[in-house]
């Protein structure tokens, strides 16, 4: 699993991560790219951070 989040929205992909998966989420900024490209999944407005479970492909 993983989501591009805005600021207001990265406690909520935190949880959904740790509820899901029981592990602590990985959590970077996004790069000015993925800014660009990738909207938060929640509120549609500009992706700050990518949260992943441990097991996903965060490269």
């Amino acid at each position: 699993m993983k989501q591009y989040v805005c600021e207001k929205h990265v406690d909520i992909a935190m949880e959904k991560v740790i509820d899901e998966y029981e592990t602590a989420p990985i959590v970077e900024k996004s790069t000015e790219n993925e800014k660009l490209s990738t909207n938060c999944e929640y509120c549609g407005g500009e992706s700050a951070y990518m949260v992943a479970n441990i097991d996903s492909d965060t490269k």
